[in-house]
């Protein structure tokens, strides 16, 4: 079969097209890690930035791939600790606009999941700042998918939701628990760690079996990927045993017992918790 050449070549100018202009700033989501992941728009954009706004989450592998010449801005948060308060962040964009650079806000995951995106974008509105988002491949999907773990399946879950497990300034975890707890769905929580025993006791409260499969995935598709298979009842106890850290999903459904079939050692070059025969005793990490 012969390639259309002309649809090559439209490619090509696509691939080689200067995407960000002068006092523009691209939102853009980097993915869980593995540089694999990058899509292709994100990788133009971060090899012609002036200047790179990045977050903690964003892998070492993938600033390897942004521009040399960039000036490079760690804002990176951790739960309890923020190194650049959000209301900076969002004036510092503006700032690097105005002067008339290129700019590159790079999220790891996607930016409009739970990457306070949206509020950054609603920010240069209100500043008459152009900007443009570039979706990335969320956590939940590219960990889920590394760790043999289908979000979605027609025998075991035929939804799936993605859930906060932290709340602004520390304020109680309150949620739809009688609608998380109910059967047929996956549930995924970001940034749960700290409220584990809320999840449990809430879920449990609302009818969820304390047998309710439930995966830990620590830095997933990154080479210190760190997960292990638990369940709802043994939650709190194995996150302190494995001494999990953030960031870390929390998978909660039927869906998650298939990673013992499913998962594959060495997905994409990256080393897997799954080494173990099987995944409700896989776990510890990576040497």
């Amino acid at each position: 079969m012969t390639t259309n050449p002309r649809k090559k070549c439209l490619v090509e100018f696509q691939l080689a097209e200067q995407p960000l202009r002068a006092g523009e700033v691209a939102i853009v989501g980097a993915g869980p890690g593995d540089p694999g992941l990058l899509t292709l728009r994100a990788l133009m954009l971060i090899q012609q930035a002036d200047a790179i706004v990045y977050d903690r989450l964003v892998s070492p592998q993938i600033m390897e791939l942004v521009n040399p010449r960039a000036e490079r801005i760690h804002v990176g948060k951790a739960s309890g600790c923020h190194y650049v308060p959000q209301e900076d962040t969002n004036e510092l964009l503006v700032q690097l606009a105005m002067k008339q650079r290129r700019v590159v806000r790079l999220k790891g995951g996607d930016p409009y999941i739970f990457g306070r995106g949206g509020e950054e974008a609603e920010f240069l509105v209100d500043n008459d700042i152009d900007f443009q988002v570039v979706p990335g491949i969320t956590s939940a999907a590219g960990c889920a998918a590394y760790c043999g773990i289908p979000l979605t399946h027609r025998d075991h879950a035929q939804s799936v939701t993605f859930v906060t497990g932290h709340r602004k300034a520390d304020q109680t975890l309150e949620l739809n628990w009688a609608v998380l707890a109910a059967p047929g769905q996956t549930r995924v929580f970001y940034m749960g760690l700290h409220n584990a025993p809320t999840i449990v006791r809430e879920l449990t409260a609302h009818g969820l079996s304390g047998q309710c499969p439930v995966a830990l995935v620590e830095r997933g598709t990154t080479p210190l990927q760190h997960m292990t298979v638990t369940t709802l009842d043994d939650l709190v106890e194995t996150i302190a045993r494995e001494d999990f850290q953030p960031p870390t999903l929390i998978i909660v459904g039927e869906v998650v017992q298939l990673a013992e079939k499913l998962a594959r050692p060495d997905q994409a070059g990256w080393n897997s918790a799954l080494t173990g025969p099987a995944a409700a005793t896989a776990g510890g990490r990576p040497a």
